[in-house]
């Protein structure tokens, strides 16, 4: 078992059969369509190309091998239908003593399973087929990159929605008691944003992406004309692909998405043709990244992304969608899901200093010294800035990179043109390291960067003064060791409510229960 709840085992011994269930018959064929439509293609592709054309169906050099090509054909189709229904038959799952375990293989047999307090994140994805069929996909993850998901395919929607209430309900310590597989009815939720189509492909055709390729179709232009070779366009056509089809994918995986607020986590949902409906367990999110690009100043638009465990570094458009919290929204929908992320932010009055991290600057004069000469400098917002001697280092974004610790979380603004905030729950700081090149000593400054699990965000404090840097090290460390201290429950709804779980879910949140977390 590794350290995370999550393995690769043998059968369990104790296991009783009447506690494994089966996933739905047609969840081999939804999962293997393309191995079906393969035979197919192979043995049907000459017919419709010959009725296409007019002609004969069949060839007629191979009337004589034709019932060959048939038995053969039926075999593999045998072959390949008898592999589905074995997979379909040696796949079941249980949810017992404290974990979810599922069993697959009829020749090597596994088992995963992961530990109900160790879940991360749930989400039920719907692809296409499995949408037409009304399956639906239950994927969760553990505190290990996602290499050890476990996922049950395919599931009737409602059973599979039902299923994660009582996963969710275990692992929050909702319903507590002898192990059984009673249904648990889903938790109710609360709408608080939805990102506007509109938006959307606004946010796609003003992205950075979108500039660059503009550049390069400039480029190629002036080129072409310079050479007086046209030719050069027909080189262009599969990155032009290529891009439509990122674009394509980005709207697809963005379209209709929704956030709501639950008592067994913040729910999110999106997707055109393939549906995701996302679970995050209150405290389970490790880093948040608030962005701005330059032309999304214009409109107010930012983009929030975070690092779940389990989730790992977003390697692909998948795990890129996965990882962000908010494709793009207005500055009281960044308000509304930091105040979901961090319930308790620490200060007293959390609009201002949220704003601050989103647009504030320091000063020409660098603001307020923080003690002696040597040290950084306190702007008039509370966040401790590059001092104003490395101005040479970082002449756009001395003024803006700085950093500002709360009761609960610690802040780091970086970025001029590009704005960026970051913010990192203390007790889910697991690792720091100081760094400085030759520059930054000539200067008096160093970086701080801050470990937590992979993901898209990196929590780094840019040019921070060395004294305030090791003041910062050492401040961050004890503040983390505290907050881990005060974490006494893997059950997150334990820990919330500071007492023993209710028996029953709890109601659904009022309208301001999302405004004011």
């Amino acid at each position: 078992m590794s350290p995370d709840g999550s393995a690769t085992v043998g059968l369990p011994a104790k296991a009783d059969d009447g506690d494994w269930r089966r996933v739905h018959p047609a969840s081999p064929f939804v999962r293997g369509w393309v191995a079906l439509a393969a035979v197919g293609y192979f043995f049907g592709r000459d017919a419709f190309e010959r009725m296409l054309q007019g002609r004969d169906i069949l060839d007629p050099n191979l009337n004589g091998r034709v019932p060959w090509l048939l038995a053969g054909g039926g075999i593999l189709l045998l072959l390949t239908v008898g592999g589905f229904i074995l997979s379909w038959y040696f796949t079941r799952y249980q949810v017992a003593e404290g974990y979810v375990r599922v069993n697959t293989g009829f020749v090597f047999k596994q088992q995963r399973q992961a530990r109900l307090d160790r879940v991360q994140a749930i989400d039920i994805v719907q692809p296409l087929l499995a949408r037409i069929f009304g399956l639906a996909e239950l994927k969760f993850e553990v505190a290990d990159a996602g290499e050890s998901a476990v996922r049950l395919a395919y599931l009737p929607l409602d059973q599979a929605k039902q299923l994660r209430a009582t996963i969710l309900a275990r692992a929050a310590g909702v319903v507590s008691g002898p192990e059984t597989q009673e249904a648990v009815p889903e938790a109710p939720e609360y709408v608080v944003l939805s990102v506007p189509p509109s938006r959307l492909i606004g946010s796609l055709l003003l992205s950075e992406q979108t500039v660059g390729i503009l550049l390069g179709a400039v480029a190629s232009i002036a080129i072409s004309v310079y050479t007086e070779n046209s030719a050069i366009f027909l080189a262009l056509i599969p990155p032009v692909l290529g891009i439509g089809a990122a674009y394509w994918s980005s709207f697809n995986k963005g379209y209709n998405f929704t956030a709501a607020i639950s008592p067994d986590g913040i729910r999110l949902r999106y997707g055109l043709l393939d549906t995701q409906a996302q679970t995050l367990p209150p405290g389970r999110i490790q880093a948040l990244k608030v962005t701005q690009p330059p032309i999304w100043r214009i409109f107010g638009w930012y983009r929030m992304q975070v690092n779940v465990a389990g989730y790992g570094g977003a390697a692909g458009n998948e795990n890129a969608a996965r990882t962000t919290l908010l494709p793009v929204g207005m500055k009281p929908d960044v308000m509304r899901m930091l105040s979901l992320v961090l319930p308790d932010p620490g200060v007293e009055d959390p609009e201002r200093v949220f704003t601050s991290g989103l647009e504030g600057l320091a000063g020409l004069g660098g603001g307020t010294p923080a003690g002696s000469g040597s040290a950084g400098s306190t702007s008039t917002d509370g966040f401790v800035t590059t001092p104003r001697r490395a101005r040479l280092l970082a002449p756009l974004g001395w003024r803006r990179n700085g950093f500002l610790a709360t009761r609960t979380a610690l802040l780091i603004r970086s970025g001029r043109w590009w704005r960026t905030l970051v913010l990192v729950p203390h007790q889910r700081t697991q690792s720091m390291a100081l760094q400085q090149g030759p520059l930054a000593r000539r200067f008096g400054v160093a970086d701080l960067v801050f470990h937590t699990t992979a993901g898209p965000v990196v929590p780094r404090l840019y040019q921070a003064d060395v004294e305030q840097a090791v003041q910062l090290f050492d401040q961050q460390a004890a503040r983390a060791r505290e907050a881990r201290k005060r974490q006494t429950s893997e059950q997150w709804l334990a820990e919330v409510s500071g007492q023993a779980p209710p028996q029953s879910l709890p109601q659904a949140p009022t309208q301001e229960d999302p405004q004011h977390g």
